[in-house]
């Protein structure tokens, strides 16, 4: 009857271990060097301890004073117990207690009143806790809940704060000051009595060492807990996290980081924040993630990673890339940088100026407007801003937009740094986007096209040749592919930037978004990105991917000046690929003959492209081949004689 009376208060009484459960956020980097602590929601500082990362003295000291028999006893002492009861009845006060470790434990799960009651409580609850946990999760229990004075819980908390070390290697005097303040905690408090804790210290340490030299505890003052990071840390509470969390950080890298910011903020003016995000492309792992600069500032708090912004012209690659894969240019196709008006849109350089004929490279380079708009007008802003939303990119548009528009190519649209710079990682991986790593235990996703590696190579080699700021050099030289971006007004400066084994973007700007007149990101972002980069450690650079080189008698003579389309052919009928559609599963055999492609509509001569590649021109009613090369997915365009294009994608097996 007994037997079944527990197991049902067992059953209708479960133990409550949300206290132990709800611990400080601990963010650690890759290495598990802690890098932010939090306090938990009720306010404390309560860490995590297991019984293996805590000095083995410390323990012997703790279990020989407050429970030397914990291994064996079932949760309650009875020899304690009653030695406990015969000195009450005996001197009229409880000389020593009679909890054990489990029992205060209980106690330190559910707190109450020291009383009668309160013992008898404790005594249930040992036992079911003893019939739950092992001892080795009992320990771990008090070495997390264990009150160290103030708000400090825990023993690897106290040892950081009063100590400001870890709890695996500990003085004598500190394992012995440990032992003492659970027993009184306000009072003992060493930060505020620190006279009455090294007495108490004391008489713990005389009962292992009588004879022990002179103290070596100096006078305690509270340390401070590591506070990198911090923007993350409120990303990861945002989203309930707390104890240890393990993430892809480099510590070193963060701190230096956060450093350089603090260092630069001054020269940007009043008010100016950084948000920086650095990736290692071979695994999209995050190594460093700087929010804002100045955290407990006016507006500190917000996370610039996460806001959405005008990103400027840092989205014009993009366009490049897409305007590639569809043959509508080549790098060093001749382009008009001239006045332009599309419907009642009529964009304008920033310096308000015209350039007349330039390459596609100089374009992009020089980041003019107007061919970065012809070229969306060509390829489509709905179909550009859904070829980023496919990708994983949030677009915020302006309120009472409901569709992307041409204003896209100059930024007017919001994107956030992290999704900007995983844009940027893609292009960096032969135009594959992949979600990035923030955490260790984040698996790889797979990634998405948003333009083919051919694509992806024009770009990045027109990039890496983009001139560099004037006056900026770098301790590491390195081929860095880069674009900035200025928004409307100068409110965001812009720079983001990659090489074989890294990408890097910042942002710069003022929180609450007003002007800073004059900030370009080509002379404040561009500038800290490359003092970034020569943070990162040498690459051993591999060779940049070349893009196709194209051979006199495979380009277009429509390939070698761009011919914009006109307002009168937006009526004119498109062409469309025939033959192989879209989607379509094709045999891939070496020794089969080349498949016929064919279109109809539009207006020929067509001229063909796979995956950004221009295949021979044709005369005019003349059947165009294509030999592929092996098996995969594969993207044919076609191109009529008005410019206008169509896709699509097969695959061969």
């Amino acid at each position: 009857m007994l037997v079944v009376t527990v197991v049902i208060a067992d059953h209708f009484f479960p133990l409550d271990l949300t206290r132990y459960n709800t611990q400080s956020l601990e963010v650690r980097a890759s290495s598990g060097e802690v890098l932010h602590v939090s306090t938990t929601p009720d306010g404390m500082w309560r860490l995590g301890a297991e019984p293996e990362a805590v000095d083995p003295q410390y323990l012997a000291m703790l279990l020989k004073t407050e429970d030397r028999r914990f291994w064996w006893h079932p949760g309650i002492d009875p020899l304690a117990l009653g030695r406990a009861a015969w000195q009450l009845v005996t001197r009229g006060h409880i000389v020593s207690g009679g909890s054990t470790l489990t029992m205060q434990v209980a106690r330190l799960l559910t707190p109450h009143r020291h009383d009668v009651g309160g013992k008898l409580f404790d005594i249930a609850r040992a036992l079911q806790l003893e019939a739950h946990y092992s001892k080795r999760d009992i320990l771990s229990m008090y070495l997390t809940l264990a009150p160290f004075g103030g708000n400090i819980e825990g023993v690897r908390a106290a040892t950081l704060i009063h100590f400001d070390r870890e709890a695996g290697i500990l003085s004598d005097d500190q394992a012995a000051l440990l032992v003492a303040l659970p027993r009184s905690p306000a009072r003992l408090r060493p930060d505020r009595h620190f006279e009455r804790a090294v007495t108490a210290e004391r008489k713990v340490l005389q009962k292992f060492k009588p004879d022990a030299a002179a103290l070596d505890l100096a006078v305690i003052t509270r340390h401070a807990l590591p506070r990198r990071a911090p923007y993350f840390a409120d990303r990861l509470r945002g989203m309930h996290r707390s104890g240890p969390v393990k993430t892809t950080f480099d510590a070193g890298l963060q701190g230096a980081v956060e450093d350089l910011a603090r260092r630069e903020k001054p020269y940007l003016g009043d008010k100016a924040s950084i948000a920086v995000l650095i990736v290692r492309n071979s695994d999209r792992a995050v190594m460093a993630y700087l929010g804002g600069v100045d955290y407990w500032g006016p507006g500190g708090m917000v996370d610039m990673m996460r806001a959405k912004r005008s990103p400027g012209s840092t989205l014009k690659p993009f366009i490049y890339g897409m305007a590639f894969d569809d043959v509508l240019i080549l790098p060093d196709t001749l382009i008009d940088d001239a006045p332009l008006r599309i419907g009642d849109y009529a964009p304008q350089n920033i310096t308000h100026d015209f350039h007349g004929t330039v390459s596609v490279r100089e374009a992009l380079q020089q980041s003019y407007n107007l061919p970065a708009v012809e070229l969306l007008s060509q390829v489509g802003p709905e179909r550009f801003a859904a070829a980023l939303r496919q990708v994983g990119t949030r677009l915020e548009f302006p309120r009472g937009m409901v569709a992307a528009s041409l204003p896209i190519a100059l930024g007017g649209v919001g994107i956030s740094l992290e999704d900007l710079t995983s844009l940027y990682v893609g292009l960096a991986d032969q135009g594959r986007v992949t979600p990035l790593r923030y955490l260790a235990a984040d698996p790889a996703a797979p990634g998405e096209a948003l333009m083919t590696r051919e694509a992806a190579a024009k770009v990045g080699d027109i990039l890496r040749g983009t001139p560099r700021p004037d006056g900026v050099s770098m301790l590491r030289p390195r081929p860095v592919a880069y674009k900035t971006g200025t928004s409307y007004g100068f409110r965001d400066a812009w720079s983001a930037g990659y090489t074989s084994g890294y990408t890097i973007a910042v942002w710069i700007g003022r929180v609450e978004g007003s002007p800073r007149p004059g900030a370009f990101g080509r002379n404040t972002a561009a500038p800290l990105l490359f003092k970034l980069f020569d943070l990162l450690p040498a690459e051993a650079e591999e060779p940049a991917a070349k893009p196709a080189k194209e051979g006199k008698g495979r380009v277009a003579p429509s390939l070698k000046r761009y011919a914009p389309r006109s307002a009168t052919l937006t009526n004119a009928p498109t062409p469309k690929i025939m033959f192989p559609p879209t989607g379509a599963t094709l045999d891939f055999d070496e020794d089969a003959r080349p498949i016929a492609l064919e279109a109809a509509g539009g207006t020929p001569p067509y001229r063909w492209a796979v995956n950004g590649v221009p295949l021979p021109v044709e005369a005019v009613g003349t059947t165009v081949s294509w030999k592929p090369n092996g098996p995969g997915f594969a993207r044919l365009s076609v191109t009529d004689h008005n410019n206008q294009t169509a896709s699509a994608s097969v695959r061969l097996q």
